[in-house]
């Protein structure tokens, strides 16, 4: 599991494409990306799995 931990306004893109880069490098399966800057932490979370064409 690879998780990316972030204080962005919003997760763009871009913060996916590195994650998914980082995925591929390290052969696992999993990502999270955990942005700090939400009101509600719930909300800034976004899991990634690789080799899916739709991520959840």
């Amino acid at each position: 599991m690879v998780v990316e931990a972030k204080a962005v306004t919003r997760i763009e893109p871009v913060h996916e494409a590195h994650l998914l880069s980082y995925l591929k490098l390290s052969s696992a399966k999993i990502g999270l990306i955990i942005n700090f800057r939400v009101p509600l932490l719930k909300a800034g979370i976004k899991r990634m799995v690789r080799g899916l064409d739709e991520s959840t």
